[in-house]
């Protein structure tokens, strides 16, 4: 009740000190006479009670519950006290301007009627001292009052939606603003390192091919000289372009959720809590990015279509993933329907080998779950890998990177695909990183044939080449394709990703892959990964999963599962979530029908 009270604006407190001076105006005059009353004292002070407490409390509930009550008490009383005292018919008139104020939708054409007609009618009955068009113009001049003051409140209403709308909106359009700078700054500096790195390398290589050309031991030297000078050159730019980055990249996952959280709190009016659960470790660009666009579009959507006051958001830092859970306490929607920006935040989601998850019911808010695999280096494991690029330079300095990370070992380096699948047969890697043109053998054979011999070696072509042909062709065998100018980081927490068992496209090259596609291959580029042998169904069911579809389908409720299992509310509408996402319903019915029929109950 109080945070209720709380959200009250001007127009609520000018009614109930209204209704707190005339029900307090009643009780001191019925005290005054109480002598000429036919009704015990107490009895019609308590009954004055009610026609102030009772009424005022259904409003908090539902205003048809209030129409009545007011008609019933309030209307009750006027009629009592106009029998005796026939002065005091102007009882009826507060609470005609109450219910004229306090109506809506098609209510008018029941309660106008009774309020300004049926009531006066029975007090006139009641005593015929009363002049009939006195009270009916009396009492119809308050309903008029009354109405328009309801129309002053739904004018104001609309106002402060229209206001808080458009506060959200500007606040979508700046984060949006400043993701797309910071994607089209990232897209710009990547474009540039590709170029002006394959130019580098290509005056570099070039020189190298000379030295045999080179009789004189100065021509040797002034060679030497020339090609430490594009080297140092190459390293000045690709210094240049990463100083392009955004400051805001630099900053941890949770500082920049809290900030993007503060921000919306602050346009939008409304509360949001955040809580970052776990010790933060430090996430890839893409990750981050994808968690902040999942951040924004949640927080949006709860306060436009959800009509939200409060929102919780929680950042779990686990040990194999990282989670975003936004929890609002709108009015939620019966029959979900992912919209453009819901889906995009799947896509972007998908594309790390993670899920994005919407959990929503009529009455009981909205939950958004993003989940992303966490790449993290594993003292036990370690991850061989064999180097093929057809250019020395890229093959020492890929060397330098990924040896500098504990679980990653380089075990062999090759210049073509010929030399690659030598190394695959007598090394047997974890994963090759895998150039594309290359001289005696491409990257494109190569994968074909290493992937023929050894199918459990994982392939990720690496190329300076945004070529989508050669993209798809390659990916029907290979297990991932990135570009060159991909960040160390992003590069060793990708080949982590792949050597579990995922798969990764660069962004810029899926968007490219995807545009101008049939839907059906589409959906073909954004299929989630196959289902391990260790699944104990075809859905992929956890246990936990299987025990609340278990429980759902004893008609139980998501609080009762969570006492019986010692979860907490919002953990169980999450393992909720993710049971209607692997067996692909959108609620708890169509999820018990497909459970019995697939034989999973």
């Amino acid at each position: 009740m109080l945070d209720v009270v709380k959200q009250w604006a001007w127009y609520d407190w000018v009614m109930f000190f209204l209704r707190l001076i005339v029900c307090f105006s009643l009780t001191v005059t019925t005290v005054k006479f109480g002598e000429y009353l036919t009704l015990p004292l107490w009895m019609v002070i308590l009954w004055e009670m009610m026609v102030f407490s009772v009424p005022w409390i259904c409003l908090m509930l539902s205003y048809r519950y209030y129409l009545i009550a007011e008609m019933l008490l309030f209307g009750g009383l006027s009629i009592y006290l106009t029998s005796m005292f026939p002065e005091a018919y102007i009882t009826l008139l507060m609470p005609a301007f109450l219910i004229a104020a306090n109506s809506a939708e098609k209510s008018y054409r029941w309660a106008a009627p009774i309020t300004i007609v049926f009531l006066p009618l029975l007090i006139v009955l009641f005593s015929r001292e009363i002049d009939v068009f006195v009270i009916f113009s009396q009492v119809g001049l308050a309903y008029a009052i009354g109405f328009a003051f309801h129309l002053l409140i739904v004018n104001h209403r609309q106002n402060e939606i229209i206001r808080k709308q458009n506060s959200v909106l500007e606040q979508y359009l700046t984060q949006i603003e400043r993701v797309t700078l910071l994607e089209e700054r990232d897209r710009l500096s990547k474009d540039l390192h590709d170029t002006m790195g394959h130019s580098y390398v290509s005056i570099i290589m070039g020189m190298e091919t000379l030295r045999q050309d080179i009789a004189s031991q100065e021509g040797l030297q002034k060679l030497e000289s020339l090609l430490q000078l594009a080297r140092k050159g190459m390293k000045e730019v690709r210094g240049y372009l990463h100083q392009m980055g955004s400051p805001q990249e630099t900053l941890p996952l949770g500082h920049s959720l809290r900030q993007l959280a503060e921000e919306f709190q602050t346009h939008a009016k409304v509360n949001v809590r955040f809580r970052a659960i776990g010790e933060e470790y430090p996430v890839g660009k893409q990750v981050k990015m994808t968690l902040f666009r999942c951040l924004q579009e949640s927080l949006t959507n709860a306060v436009r279509h959800g009509h939200a006051t409060d929102i919780v958001v929680s950042l779990h830092f686990e040990q194999q993933q990282t989670r975003l859970e936004v929890q609002d306490n709108g009015h939620g929607v019966e029959n979900w329907e992912d919209g453009f920006g819901i889906t995009t935040m799947k896509e972007r989601a998908a594309h790390l080998q993670g899920r994005v998850s919407v959990f929503s019911e009529w009455g009981e808010g909205t939950l958004v779950t993003c989940l992303v695999p966490r790449m993290v280096e594993s003292a036990d494991e370690i991850i061989r890998l064999v180097i093929v690029d057809d250019h020395s330079f890229i093959r020492e300095s890929l060397r330098s990177i990924l040896e500098g990370q504990r679980d990653l070992r380089v075990v062999g380096l090759a210049e073509d695909g010929a030399q690659a699948v030598e190394l695959c047969e007598e090394l047997e890697p974890d994963l090759v990183l895998m150039d594309l043109e290359m001289p005696n053998m491409d990257g494109i054979t190569a994968t074909k044939r290493i992937k023929e011999k050894w199918p459990g070696i994982r392939i990720l072509v690496l190329s300076t080449f945004q070529d989508t042909e050669k993209a798809k062709e390659i990916m029907r065998s290979a297990d991932g394709y990135l570009l060159k100018s991909i960040e160390s980081r992003e590069l060793a927490e990708t080949i982590r990703l792949v050597h579990r068992g995922g798969t990764m496209i660069a962004q810029d090259l899926f968007h490219k892959m995807l545009d101008g596609q049939p839907v059906s291959e589409q959906e073909d580029l954004l299929v989630a990964p196959k289902l391990s042998e260790k699944d104990e169904n075809a859905y992929g069911l956890t246990k936990r999963e299987q025990e609340i579809l278990q429980m759902l389908s004893q008609g139980m409720r998501y609080k009762t599962i969570a006492s019986k299992l010692y979860l907490s509310d919002g953990t169980v509408r999450n393992y909720a979530s993710a049971l209607y996402d692997k067996l692909g319903v959108r609620n708890r019915d169509d999820a018990v029908q497909k459970g019995k029929m697939e034989g999973l109950l």
